[in-house]
């Protein structure tokens, strides 16, 4: 089916964008979202009885509103069930957003992000849905997935029980800038967390019997750049990259408390990445050294050293699809068919993918239009936004 010959109501999908670009549902907070697009989803003709949560917010260790929406489809053809999935939330930066049409795209007054990563996964698989329906296209069975709190760790992913898919052989993501390009492998992450406990003494009169947590930190930190574990990273074993992310005190609180009093505690919070997950893990121990290092380098007058603890964990894992995969093939024949050139991308970011892949549903992630994502110039170029409603109509009807 090629382009001209996809049905879509480009009017429609566009109402559907910015009736969802309009509804907060920031990060853990995604019952509003969830509830317009169950909405949407029934108003285009989707039964009630089709439509249900699953309980992954009560595995997630962070407050999170509601678990995952889940659609079902019955197939009008035999055939594999396929899974289109997208998430439900957005970044904080995005609270309060007033989408604005300008031409061509969709902006905002300039006070807030956009949202478009993901309204355009939500308002693409809407009128997927409704194309399918209205016009009585084959399909396959289906299964529609929207997940939550994607931004602050793919925890709705993560926390997924497979036996929820239906059976999904293969996985269809919405989240990204161009229908042509097909995301099928990404980066896993590695988080690491180091508590340094020093001594405080009074900075003037005695600094000699304090110990100063800020500078075992700093050292340590400048340890591991030295030994080449920040920033971007290069191996003869592997490569990735690393970031600290918070150096902070207790609770969310500055390190220190005065600059008369010698730091008693930091705690130092960062990530490692890479297409290898157990380079993540060297990563990682090459920060652990460097900590451990600077522990010995910073006494007090007695030869007493920090207490230092370093502890690491995986957050998701990395994953890469053969270019000749079935998903991959699939996506490619679905990209050639609208006469767009398929190209295939590996990202050093983390997807729903990665969790979608750990879970047995080989994911490929397609785009919708989403530019200058988790900025105040974010936007959806609308052209890009309708190619990818045509995409997931290709996909979802695209002979064996």
């Amino acid at each position: 089916m090629s382009t001209k010959q996809i049905p879509l109501d480009v009017m429609s999908a566009e109402d559907h964008l910015m009736k969802f670009l309009a509804i907060d549902g920031v990060t853990g907070h995604e019952k509003a979202i969830a509830s317009a697009v169950s909405a949407e989803l029934q108003a285009v003709g989707v039964p009630a009885s089709a439509i249900r949560f699953d309980d992954a917010n009560t595995r997630i260790h962070l407050p999170t509103e509601t678990g995952n929406l889940i659609v079902e489809l019955p197939g009008t053809i035999a055939g594999p069930r396929l899974l289109f999935s997208t998430h439900l939330d957005t970044v904080p930066l995005c609270a309060g957003a007033k989408p604005i049409r300008k031409g061509d795209r969709i902006v905002t007054d300039g006070t807030t992000a956009l949202g478009g990563d993901n309204r355009t996964g939500c308002a693409i698989l809407v009128s997927l849905v409704e194309t399918l329906l209205k016009h009585k296209l084959p399909h396959p069975p289906l299964t529609l997935l929207f997940t939550v709190r994607e931004e602050s760790g793919l925890h709705g992913a993560r926390e997924l029980d497979p036996k929820e898919l239906g059976g999904a052989t293969m996985c269809f993501n919405v989240d990204g800038r161009l229908a042509s390009e097909l995301i099928i492998g990404a980066v896993g992450q590695e988080n690491w967390d180091v508590e340094i406990k020093g001594k405080a003494s009074h900075a003037g009169v005695a600094p000699e019997k304090g110990i100063s947590a800020t500078l075992v930190g700093a050292i340590g930190l400048t340890e591991a750049q030295r030994a080449g574990w920040f920033g971007k990273v290069v191996k003869p074993n592997g490569n990735g990259t690393s970031n600290v992310g918070i150096f902070g005190g207790k609770e969310g609180q500055p390190a220190g408390d005065a600059t008369n009093v010698v730091t008693d505690y930091v705690h130092i919070r960062g990530e490692a990445r890479s297409p290898e997950a157990a380079f993540a893990t060297a990563i990682c121990e090459g920060y652990r050294e460097a900590f451990a290092k600077a522990q010995q380098e910073v006494k007090d007058s007695n030869g007493e050293v920090a207490e230092v603890k370093f502890t690491s964990k995986p957050s998701y894992p990395p994953f890469n699809l053969a270019a000749d995969s079935p998903a991959v093939a699939r996506a490619k024949r679905a990209v050639a068919s609208l006469g767009l050139e398929p190209t295939t991308i590996f990202s050093n970011g983390g997807l729903d993918a990665n969790w979608l892949d750990k879970h047995g549903v080989p994911t490929v992630t397609i785009g919708a239009g989403q530019y200058e994502i988790h900025t105040i110039k974010e936007y959806v170029d609308l052209p890009e936004f309708a190619q990818g409603c045509r995409l997931a109509v290709a996909l979802a009807t695209l002979g064996e």
